[in-house]
């Protein structure tokens, strides 16, 4: 297995879009996200919430009534329809068993216009129906569910999960833990190990999703002539999230919300690395 290399704040800086000032919002990238569920509208809010503090020029957010009322009601700049997209986030706060048709329409819709696309939890199981780039995030028990492996054997040795899952599976993969570990078909392997032990809290990885599909929308056509960039982003997404969530931190507990107020500080202190 090749050796993981470990991707610094310095690696990441580098891999952050500044607008200029002939960008509009188009150009700026636009997000579309499926996310959220009656039963876990909160995911949505906070995908949708990080992904904007990140930097886009718009968030598409399509999800069932209620999670689409609580985004609106928290970031009135969300849009909620159907439009061209450079990038998706879907699946998390959802559950595969239970999706509806009008969600599987949508997700089915998303997944064929060939544009890059971040899976979290409750899509995982589309990975292998996307017709552009993608991306998976899931933690050690989703990933054993994924690659039908023992979580305890992905714990012992979770770079070599998600080697073998990126392999595998064909897609680039963002294991999450205390050390996040990516790895990509194409051989690229790094690792992260900026987050704080804080950050093991509910919502921590609808904002990662949130933060990673962002730079993944202001990303899109580097992607397209670059597959790798696809897991420096998502190694520089959990710089993002893991600097973030020690900002909120002040080394005690934090919120989610809390974690995604940093994120504009924590970039621009990344890009005064340059």
């Amino acid at each position: 297995m090749s050796e993981f290399l470990s991707w610094t704040p310095d690696d990441a800086a580098a891999h952050i879009s500044v607008p200029g000032d002939s960008d509009d919002k188009y150009t700026r990238g636009v997000l579309g996200v499926i996310t959220g569920s009656a039963q876990y509208p909160g995911a949505a809010v906070l995908g949708v919430e990080a992904a904007l503090r990140t930097g886009v020029g718009m968030v598409r957010y399509i999800g069932p009534r209620r999670p689409t009322d609580l985004v609106l009601q928290r970031r009135p700049e969300a849009v909620a329809s159907m439009g061209r997209v450079q990038a998706w986030l879907i699946g998390s706060g959802m559950d595969a068993a239970t999706r509806n048709r009008k969600t599987r329409e949508y997700m089915a819709e998303a997944m064929s216009q060939g544009v890059p696309v971040v899976l979290d939890g409750g899509a995982f199981d589309l990975h292998d129906s996307a017709t552009g780039p993608v991306v998976i995030t899931p933690h050690f028990r989703e990933l054993a569910r994924v690659i039908g492996r023992d979580v305890d054997t992905i714990a012992a040795d979770p770079a070599e999960a998600a080697v073998r899952a990126a392999e595998t599976l064909g897609v680039t993969v963002l294991l999450k833990g205390s050390t996040t570990y990516v790895a990509s078909p194409e051989g690229t392997r790094l690792s992260v190990t900026s987050a704080t032990p804080w950050l093991a809290t509910a919502g921590a990885g609808d904002a990662l999703g949130g933060i990673l599909g962002a730079l993944v929308a202001t990303h899109a056509a580097g992607i397209t002539d670059d597959p790798a960039l696809l897991a420096r982003l998502a190694a520089t997404a959990a710089v993002i999230h893991g600097l973030s969530a020690r900002r909120a931190s002040a080394e005690g507990p934090l919120t989610i919300l809390d974690l995604a107020a940093e994120v504009p500080s924590t970039i621009a202190a990344l890009l005064r690395l340059r």
